[in-house]
């Protein structure tokens, strides 16, 4: 295990593509987990950090989102909501912003989520888009209300990074946060 929890067989959350090995879908990828069955079935991945999720089913419909704040394993804090008419993206960065409010400010810390497209929003693209005055070469920026949101606020904390993590491989944490976001179906 590495420093950051990680097995050796583990993609390295925050790499592109991940280890050379591929990991098997875990059980969450078929059916929704409880947070006390996550936290008895999984224990690789990260142990620091704060892990988000989002889902919307079907896409769009009702969903919810989930973020847990946790430290060398053990839960500081989670919050979790659902959104009657909403998109699994809108749900993504709704946890992303969560995420943001309950690490206290000047803690550092490493946001993980499982969205491609809000890592790639919040650390690659939302900059150009800020200076073409929030648009696209090809058009809108979609859910431009979540994504400023979240992208001024992870500005003006330099001592938060995020990363993307794979999702249901059976990390923790980040089973954890899925389960928050799935809750509303139960």
């Amino acid at each position: 295990m590495d420093c950051r929890g990680n097995t050796k067989n583990a993609a390295k959350p925050g790499s592109k593509r991940g280890s050379t090995k591929k990991r098997a879908k875990s059980v969450s990828a078929t059916r929704t987990l409880t947070t006390d069955e996550v936290l008895r079935m999984f224990t690789d991945g990260p142990t620091s950090g704060v892990f988000t999720d989002g889902s919307s089913v079907p896409n769009p419909g009702p969903g919810g989102w989930g973020a847990v704040y946790v430290v060398d394993n053990e839960i500081i804090d989670s919050l979790s909501g659902t959104d009657p008419d909403t998109t699994n993206n809108r749900m993504e960065f709704t946890a992303i912003i969560a995420a943001l409010e309950i690490v206290p400010q000047g803690t550092p810390a490493t946001i993980y989520t499982d969205s491609r497209l809000a890592v790639q929003t919040l650390t690659e693209w939302a900059t150009g888009w800020e200076k073409r005055g929030w648009k696209r070469k090809s058009g809108p920026v979609e859910n431009l209300d979540l994504v400023k949101r979240a992208y001024y606020a992870i500005s003006e904390r330099p001592e938060i990074s995020i990363e993307w993590i794979a999702a249901h491989s059976g990390y923790r944490w980040n089973e954890y946060a899925d389960a928050l976001a799935s809750s509303w179906r139960s």
